[in-house]
């Protein structure tokens, strides 16, 4: 039995989920396997990643299992999308009662085959009722023609063009009288990166996300990876949100950081500790009495890693992201943040191990998501950069030479100018 996915406290859970369903033929023809095969299995990991959505709370969960340019499909095909599609309804109907789910079919019915609409039809209108989940199915859809669809019936219903407003517009289309009409959470699977067309009116301000596995590939779990990567945005629609504290100097940031990691850097006189509240202050933009408190969690973490007691320098990282967190205000978890780079830190350590480097780069990505919520793409450059720099200054601790500790302050700016244009 799977183990069950759980989400950290203060996930962002988006309450529409629309997803293209593609890659099934690919994922076929790469194992060697007949197209219908990958259409069976990507059925079925489908109906597996919308059953684990709503488990975790998602409203809305829209497919794209058909479009109007599909007809250009071998009839084989075509004819066994709709007994696959037929038994989705089925799948749907069954599950209906128990999780309270609407179905709703978008999209054209006049060249749908007549039983698969009266089946639809029948579905629809026995769930018509359920409120707690809607889960959307579309079939022969297109997005322009949704529109135009759209248009006729408001012709047809001899609107003037005065009361035609964005509220009227979105009555007309196939997602109306929905509770969530307007897609959160946007995601393609199989690397394609376009929409093609899908929902262009409710994707407005969709959070995209293109998944590399192909459908069948597709589990819960990378779908809850997903869902974490949209809860650590930060979704603007149109307004301010600039984070005050972050006005750091990436020159000087670097050149504060490398000096600390370098001791001998340090200028006479001054502790460690002294030249990290430096530090701290410049990239938290943190008072001086906060600094203060911070950098004590921040210096004793530092030493527990020294020593590899990870998991006290994790509990000491944690306090000190805790302080952190109440002054600037972003939604990370503590705890979390802490664990992952305590963990980076750790990778890092293995100088010679470049598989490290790669793991360390993947848990620096996270962890800057996760810290100053933005995406794991938004996140990546900053990630590779931090990577170099621990590298070089690897190479330097190892008296590799003065070039090192050259390239790892270049690396150092280069890092934080990336983060700033993300963040600040």
């Amino acid at each position: 039995m799977p183990e069950k996915i759980t989400f950290p406290k203060g996930t962002i859970v988006p309450n529409h989920i629309a997803i293209i369903l593609d890659g099934n033929r690919r994922w076929a023809r790469a194992r060697g396997l007949p197209t219908l095969a990958g259409h069976k299995a990507g059925f079925e990991a489908g109906m597996k990643v919308a059953r684990a959505s709503r488990e975790w709370g998602v409203h809305t969960f829209t497919v794209w299992g058909f479009s109007t340019e599909n007809w250009d499909r071998s009839p084989d095909e075509i004819s066994y999308l709709f007994k696959l599609f037929k038994k989705m309804v089925g799948v749907v109907e069954k599950e209906a009662m128990e999780d309270d789910i609407r179905f709703i079919h978008l999209g054209r019915e006049d060249r749908l085959p007549s039983e698969l609409v009266a089946y639809i039809k029948k579905v629809e209108e026995k769930t018509k009722n359920n409120k707690s989940h809607v889960f959307n199915v579309a079939l022969d859809y297109g997005g322009h023609d949704e529109i135009l669809r759209a248009v006729r019936k408001i012709v047809d219903d001899q609107v003037p063009s005065k009361k035609i407003d964005e509220e009227l517009f979105t009555s007309y289309l196939d997602t109306k009288d929905q509770p969530y009409p307007f897609v959160d959470l946007f995601l393609r699977t199989s690397g394609e990166q376009r929409t093609s067309g899908f929902l262009p009116w409710q994707l407005n301000y969709a959070e995209y996300y293109w998944e590399l596995s192909n459908l069948p590939d597709m589990t819960p779990g990378k779908l809850a990876d997903v869902i974490l990567d949209y809860s650590r945005r930060r979704r603007r629609f149109g307004g301010n949100d600039t984070v005050e504290h972050l006005k750091f100097d990436p020159k000087i940031t670097a050149k504060l950081e490398l000096s600390w990691w370098r001791l001998s850097n340090i200028p006479e006189g001054m502790r460690l500790r002294d030249y990290a509240m430096m530090h701290l202050k410049e990239k938290y933009g943190l008072s001086k009495d906060l600094a203060k408190e911070a950098v004590k969690f921040f210096i004793e973490a530092i030493a527990e890693e020294k020593d590899e007691k990870w998991d006290k320098a994790k509990d000491k990282m944690k306090k000190f992201y805790e302080v952190i967190k109440d002054e600037i205000k972003l939604a990370f978890e503590p705890k979390i943040v802490a664990s992952m780079e305590v963990d980076f830190n750790r990778k890092m350590l293995k100088k010679d191990s470049i598989a490290s480097a790669s793991d360390a780069e993947d848990i620096a990505c996270k962890h800057l998501a996760e810290v100053y919520r933005i995406s794991l793409l938004q996140a990546a450059k900053a990630a590779h950069l931090r990577v170099l720099a621990g590298v070089e200054k690897n190479l330097a601790l190892s008296g590799l030479g003065e070039e090192h500790w050259l390239k790892a302050e270049d690396y150092l700016q280069k890092y934080y100018s990336a983060l700033k244009e993300r963040v600040a």
